[in-house]
Order: structure tokens, then sequence, then C-alpha cells
């Protein structure tokens, strides 16, 4: 019976939702948040459409309640509504945030708008502080000027009423949280569980009144009013911390114990990481063996971006670089710097970023080698060259250096270097394709 209790209350292996895993995988996971969603939430269709219906179902219980509120003038009823509606009211920013995070990054905004989810964050905990402020207001007003509360019946009814809206809610997210394996929803599932005991506290301030304590209604609508601060310094606590790039120790510990799965990797060496919105991004710097080849190097990378996203559904990207300790930088000379047989560099400008394409020298041979001025984070850079004879010849750029804004193919271009081609950027949402053409300088075809 009493590990029921707990279950209901949300402790528990069962109302986890890990119980499965042999650590857990709910990084993103930050305790009792009071309107605002797990960062994993939104990304989902399915966990958006509970957003919306949790919003309908606790708006219909606050019009019930308002409704007595007007007949009964009880404050403690009325403490609670105002917490019903606080409650619905916090979907409204938090789904406009939804809408413009979908926007995709341009040369302005390189990381999106995914920051427009911790001022939405900001603004409901205005709106919940407004109502703990606005009840106390009424709750004290009342104790000082007693007035007689009607309909004690109806009174009670109406807090029924607030707790089974509540407990509907309730088990509405925790049965879609575990559809979706989301942690995050589930416990939000429960925190709306215990918003509803609030509203069986208005049941026991109508029964004080009824015993012959008229002073209970008022009281009861206090205790109210404290356990919404309460609330109110939870989430503040919790957005503030997001909104200047604080992070959970567990996500950090997960990188890490992602980054033990993935061969080749000698040790970490600096790990970074924070939300920008709902969506997670890493910078990661591991040490390997400096004998590998680029390739080598690079499916190491590869790997462990794969790792992180296993375990960290929220990541949106990762950066991986190498630790550069011990090695010497190249020296950087005329012919390093462009091929004097290769042909004009092909320069663009899109939503992704500005920059050229071009053929260059370096010490593994020729390379072809794309720079930014500026782009978009995530980016991802492909370039296909058609052939004769309806040959297509594949080029995938990886990123080099630390800060250098370049990408660079791990093998040459074929020859000749006279050919129609197409610049594909990808990020993880849109993709962008761009149709270029190179021609050797005179006298130098093959």
């Amino acid at each position: 019976m009493w590990s029921k209790i707990k279950a209901w209350f949300g402790y528990g292996e069962e109302a986890s939702g890990h119980g499965d895993h042999g650590h857990s995988h709910a990084a993103g996971s930050h305790g009792h948040t009071h309107g605002v969603i797990d960062p994993g939430l939104s990304s989902s269709e399915r966990g958006i459409w509970a957003i919306k219906w949790s919003f309908v179902i606790l708006a219909i219980t606050a019009i019930f309640q308002l409704v007595v509120v007007f007949t009964s003038g009880s404050v403690a009823l009325l403490a609670d509504t105002i917490h019903n509606v606080g409650d619905a009211t916090t979907a409204i920013p938090l789904w406009i945030a939804f809408v413009l995070a979908r926007r995709k990054p341009t040369a302005t905004f390189n990381y999106g708008l995914g920051r427009v989810e911790d001022m939405a964050g900001i603004v409901i905990v205005v709106i919940i502080l407004i109502s703990a402020l606005v009840a106390g207001y009424e709750a004290i007003d009342r104790l000082i000027h007693p007035q007689p509360i009607t309909q004690l019946l109806a009174v009670a009814v109406a807090g029924l009423i607030g707790f089974a809206g509540n407990e509907a809610v309730a088990v509405f997210r925790i049965r879609v949280g575990r559809e979706m394996n989301s942690a995050a929803l589930i416990a939000d599932g429960y925190h709306a569980r215990t918003d509803g005991l609030t509203s069986l506290a208005v049941v026991i301030g109508a029964i004080g009144v009824w015993a012959g304590f008229p002073l209970a209604d008022p009281i009861i609508g206090l205790l109210i009013t404290i356990a919404i601060f309460g609330i109110v310094w939870q989430s503040a606590r919790a957005v503030i911390t997001r909104s200047l790039d604080g992070i959970s120790p567990g996500v950090l510990e997960e990188i890490r114990h992602a980054i033990a799965h993935v061969p080749g990797v000698i040790r970490l060496v600096d790990v970074k990481a924070r939300w920008l919105g709902h969506r997670l991004r890493a910078e990661l710097t591991v040490a390997v063996d400096p004998a590998l080849s680029v390739a080598q190097a690079s499916g190491i990378a590869l790997a462990l971006q794969n790792e992180l996203h296993d375990h960290l559904p929220p990541l949106d990207a990762a950066t991986v670089q190498f630790d550069t300790t011990g090695a010497q930088a190249v020296a950087v000379t005329a012919v390093a710097a462009g091929h004097h047989h290769a042909p004009e560099p092909f320069r663009f400008h899109c939503d992704f970023g500005t920059g050229e394409l071009q053929i260059v020298d370096t010490p593994s041979g020729e390379r072809m080698r794309l720079s930014f001025d500026r782009r978009v984070e995530g980016l991802r850079a492909t370039v296909e060259i058609r052939r004769p004879e309806n040959q297509v010849e594949n080029l995938a750029l990886v990123e080099i250096g630390q800060g250098q804004n370049a990408f660079e193919s791990i093998v040459a271009p074929a020859e000749p270097h006279e050919f129609d081609a197409e610049l594909r950027l990808n990020t993880k949402h849109a993709e962008q394709r761009l149709p270029f053409r190179m021609e050797e300088p005179e006298g130098h075809q093959h």
C-alpha cells in the first residue's frame, strides 16, 4: 500500500519511467517546475498535443470554479481558481515560443530562436508570481474584513472539480509521457497531481466553515498562496539558471558516460553543454592517437556524435574537437593558401552563411576547402561533382582546426579540375544546394 501511495506522488521506479535502464537517460529533467515543460517535450508533435489538451482541461476546470466563486464568495476557492487559471495561461507564451523556435537559423540568428523559450519561461514565472500576489491579497483582506460564505456545498463540489481536473491532466501527461519515454513529462504529470491536492484543501476549508470556524476559508487561502510562492521560487531558479547557461551536472555525467562507449578516445580533455530553449548543444575536446589519419580521427568524431545522440535525445548538435597539446602549427605559405593551377574560387551567399569554395594545396596534397566568413552552427557540407558518362564524384567536407571556420575534403578532387558541381549545405532541419562551375586557367587544362 505504501509503495502505491509513493508511486501516486511520483516516487519510486514505476513513477520515474526508467526502470528498464542500467543508468538514467533523463539528464534533461530538473525537478518540479511549475508551467515550464521538459526541454525534450516540444520536439515531439505528440508532446505539443499533450500541452494543448492540458490547457483545455485546466481552462474548463477554472471556468467551473469561477462560477462558484462569484456565487459563494469563497476566498480559498478563489485562490485555487487563480492558481488553475495561471496553470492554464502559462501554455500561451510557451506555445508562442515553440512556434518561433521552429524557425530555421539565419545569418543573423545562427543558433535559431531557441532562446525565446527561456524568455517565455520568465514570462511564465511572472504570471505565477502575480497569481500568488492576488490570491494572498484576497486572503489577507478576508482575514481583516470577514465576509459570510454561502453555498458551502457548491464550494466543496467546486474544490472536488478542481481536484478532478488536475488529476485528469496528471493521468493524461503521465500516460503520454510514458508513450514518449519522457521522464520530465511524467514528472510534470505528478506535479499536476499535487496541484489537485490544493483543490482538496478548499474542500477542507468549506468543511471548517460548516463546522463553525469561519476563518478556515481565508486561512486555507493563505496556505495555498504560500504553496504557490514555493512554486514561484523553484520555477524562477530553474529558468534563470538556464538563461545563464547553467546545466545540470547529470548532463555532463551522461556525456562522459557516452564517451566511455567510443573506442579510440584516449581521454576527455574538456566538455561544455548548454540549453538553447528545449534543445541541448555540447562542445567536447578529446584526445586521440596523434598517429591517426584525418579520416580515422573523423570516424571517431562521428561515432562519438552518434553515441551522444543515443544517450541524450534532446541533443541538437555536438561539436567535437581534437586535443592539440604538443602539436605544432603548420606554416601557411602562399602555395598552401591556394593552388596556382586551381580554378577561381566559388563565392556564395545563402541563408546558411557566406564564404568561398576552392581547391588548395596542402601538405597532404590537393584538397577542396570551404571557408566561411560567417555560418550557422551544426552545418554539414558535401560537394557533388558531375563527371563524364553520368558519373558522380562526392566529396564530404569535414571541419578542420579550432576556430578556423573552415571545412576540407579528406581526399583530393579527381582530375581534371574543370566540372559542373553542387555545394550541398545541410543542417538538421534544412538543406541548400548551390550549383557552380569550375574551370582551369587557360594553358593548364589536362
